[in-house]
């Protein structure tokens, strides 16, 4: 792992050139993600079926559609344990996601008017999960609980090749209906729809350079979340154990090849022992061991402050501080690990938080996914005649203001005068 400190000549350049890589990822795949997305709004079953061939390996046999004898089969065959853990880790999202949801309100700003907002469910969603390296059950809990705490009516979840435990947690929360699909393709079906897959309102969830590619290309037709791209990890600490902050780095850099593993600090000998240590874990985990090559960087800063300054810049996904008190700094970041016992890879499955996170910077305009994703909030306004009376003359002069005398008049004709 690669240590810089930021008193040398390149350093500042070097860390800006890791922050602006992160941004752009997904480019490389975006000509052939256009070319499968317009192939399959076009084409339909047969492109989405050629591509799911050709991609995804998927025999022209195999239903693209998973029964619910299916989903319900592989629960079955499920082991206790992972029964009960994953029991376990939908009970927290689902208890975080409850608090999450936003509410109902009205108030009076002056007599006879009264505003508020209502909190509506998206009718249609589509639930991506990644199934490529590894399969990931987690992820379908971390996109479809919030979309039933919201009360989204139809809940499609896409995922290629999709794992047995994938399919057990897809039973366990009731879900009916799942495609095995995926890369751009099956964004594209979720976006446009084909013949067999009706069209979504909003789709969910990480993948890899392909299906982020190909959410960019639809998002004006079909919204999305965000653009998940490749994982990242920021540890900032002054005094963390190393063993622990190079075993969070690299479980997170094991994810993908293209994921970012940052540490930050002021203290040198720190630093150090956090780059000898990730040379010892990373032998036994390929690709922790790649990516950190890749992109991994100890960043010695020569205050605390430039420490922390630098860490917001990067915007992380994840980040490691040292205790409450580090949170009154911290500007930019999809989610918060406290202290030298929350490892971040409790927050990928059980805390309750959901682990589907902003990358590439953009955890500087947004935090991560939640019940707020899933609804729409609808204002409502109502005017009684004492209301019309008192602002009626104010939004009047305002219409002239303006020119739009229409306004104006809407407005007059209920009987006010200025």
């Amino acid at each position: 792992m690669k240590m810089i400190s930021t008193i040398r000549r390149g350093a500042k350049a070097r860390i800006a050139e890791l922050i602006a890589r992160r941004s752009n990822t997904y480019e490389r795949a975006m000509p052939a993600a256009r070319r499968i997305v317009e192939g399959v709004r076009e084409g339909g079953d047969v492109a989405l079926r050629r591509y799911a061939a050709q991609l995804d390996h998927l025999s022209p046999q195999i239903p693209l559609h998973i029964t619910r004898h299916e989903l319900t089969t592989a629960w079955e065959a499920t082991p206790p344990p992972l029964q009960r853990a994953l029991q376990v880790a939908a009970r927290n999202i689902r208890a975080f996601a409850e608090r999450q949801r936003p509410r109902d309100w009205d108030f009076a700003p002056v007599r006879g008017v009264t505003v508020g907002q209502r909190i509506c469910p998206i009718c249609a969603v589509g639930c991506y999960v990644p199934s490529g390296r590894y399969p990931l059950p987690s992820t379908l809990l971390m996109t479809v609980i919030p979309a039933q705490v919201a009360g989204v009516e139809r809940i499609v979840v896409a995922s290629p090749r999709p794992a047995k435990e994938t399919l057990a947690a897809a039973a366990m929360l009731g879900v009916t209906e799942f495609y095995r699909i995926g890369g751009a393709q099956a964004i594209a079906a979720l976006a446009y729809g084909t013949q067999s897959i009706s069209c979504v309102d909003k789709i969910v969830g990480p993948g890899n350079a392909y299906v982020t590619a190909a959410k960019k290309l639809v998002a004006f037709d079909c919204a999305i979340d965000m653009l998940a791209g490749p994982t990242e990890i920021v540890v900032t600490s002054e005094k963390g154990n190393a063993d622990w902050i190079a075993a969070d780095l690299i479980a997170q850099a094991e994810h993908d090849p293209d994921a970012l593993a940052i540490f930050v600090t002021s203290t040198a000998s720190l630093a150090q022992a956090v780059v000898a240590e990730v040379k010892t874990q990373m032998q036994s985990n390929p690709t922790a061991a790649e990516a950190i090559s890749r992109s991994g960087m100890v960043i010695v800063a020569a205050t605390v402050e430039e420490a922390h300054e630098i860490t917001n810049r990067f915007a992380p996904e994840h980040l490691t501080v040292d205790s409450e008190a580090d949170l009154a700094w911290v500007k930019n970041a999809g989610s918060v690990f406290v202290g030298p016992y929350s490892a971040q890879s409790l927050g990928d499955y059980v805390s309750g938080p959901n682990h589907t996170l902003p990358t590439g910077g953009l955890a500087r305009v947004r935090g991560g996914l939640s019940v707020m994703d899933f609804v729409k909030v609808i204002t409502v306004q109502e005017y009684k005649p004492e209301g019309l009376r008192q602002l009626g003359p104010a939004a009047i002069a305002l219409a002239e203001a303006e020119g739009l005398h229409g306004h104006a008049t809407a407005i007059r004709l209920r009987g006010i005068h200025e």
